[in-house]
């Protein structure tokens, strides 16, 4: 037997105990892991809470991330002993997942290990990372170069975010973070590498379908009228990588920004992505990250706090990070 925190619905309410649970009744996959440690990311709180339609199937184990050591396989990719990483492919929405000291999955899902990374420095890093991570390489490969001008990063205090910040810092780019919390984050934000912090209500406005040019290039985890405005203050040739939506889904924009100023729209997913590109991005992320940041922008917690810290992010009351250590 083992630990997990097992979601059940009762009259359309989403409740989140810690049980134990059997290896047998895991469901089917190539692959057992022994869990060392999961994280909890914002669709993680949505599902936690039952404030989003995240999960459809009853019970549940969630968690979209987790990093561990294989115990058993079927798959000969992977051996017993071998530290693995996964992150997206429906895990913790409709396969069970990562907040459980055991788990079983398709070995395709599973990324081995990068060379100086571990189960923790893993999921410090984890959806989060891997999705900055390919955000940073969407610009770079739209030809975005640190002297073009400025790297606008929304939603900056999030994992997504937080980590961007880091990376594009590293690679040289000049990084201005946007948050809802500059009193309580501004500082920490320009640890991680910013040279500016601006408060989101300056983007959430009804802006014009062109303002005043000003970004080279954006990260966007936010969405709706943020990135409306950010697109409208695009540099001529400038790319927006987009990722999330936590401050909704709509984007209430034109298309002036794309046919006048020859803006880049890049959608970037990193639930299906695939195998080699995703390897890629790991070993990339973990080759660029300082030794600072995983102790900078990262929280552990407990199984038992799960919920807690679950209601805390999608409030957007989180900052960087949460481990969960199984």
């Amino acid at each position: 037997m083992f630990d997990a925190l097992i979601l059940t619905q009762e009259d359309k309410q989403t409740i989140a105990n810690v049980g134990q649970l059997s290896t047998e009744q895991l469901p089917a996959g190539d692959v057992l892991v022994e869990v060392s440690y999961s994280s909890l990311n914002y669709k993680d709180g949505l599902a936690v809470t039952g404030l989003g339609k995240i999960i459809r199937q009853f019970p549940m184990v969630p968690g979209i991330d987790f990093a561990g050591v294989v115990k058993s396989s079927a798959d000969p990719r992977y051996q017993p002993g071998d530290s693995v990483i996964l992150t997206g492919w429906g895990v913790g929405e409709n396969h069970w997942g990562g907040m459980a000291q055991q788990a079983r999955v398709k070995a395709d899902w599973l990324v081995p290990m990068p060379a100086g990374c571990d189960a923790k420095k893993a999921m410090a890093i984890g959806t989060a990372g891997l999705t900055a991570m390919l955000c940073v390489q969407a610009l770079q490969q739209a030809g975005i170069k640190p002297e073009d001008g400025e790297i606008l990063v929304t939603g900056a205090s999030g994992g997504v975010g937080s980590v961007a910040v880091t990376l594009l810092a590293k690679l040289g780019y000049k990084v201005v973070a946007s948050s809802g919390r500059v009193a309580e984050n501004g500082d920490w934000l320009k640890q991680l590498g910013a040279n500016a912090v601006i408060d989101r209500s300056e983007l959430a406005i009804d802006a014009r379908p062109l303002e005043k040019q000003r970004w080279a290039g954006v990260v966007d985890t936010v969405g709706d009228k943020v990135l409306a405005t950010a697109l409208a203050q695009m540099n001529y040739g400038g790319a927006a990588a987009i990722c999330g939506l936590a401050g909704g889904f709509g984007l209430p924009t034109t298309v002036m920004p794309f046919i006048l100023r020859g803006v880049n729209l890049l959608g970037v997913d990193s639930v299906s992505c695939p195998f080699a590109k995703r390897q890629a991005a790991w070993q990339r992320v973990v080759e660029l990250l300082p030794e600072v940041y995983y102790d900078q922008a990262s929280t552990t917690i407990e199984l038992s706090q799960v919920p807690e810290f679950a209601q805390k992010i999608v409030k957007g009351a989180v900052t960087g990070r949460v481990l969960v250590k199984l």
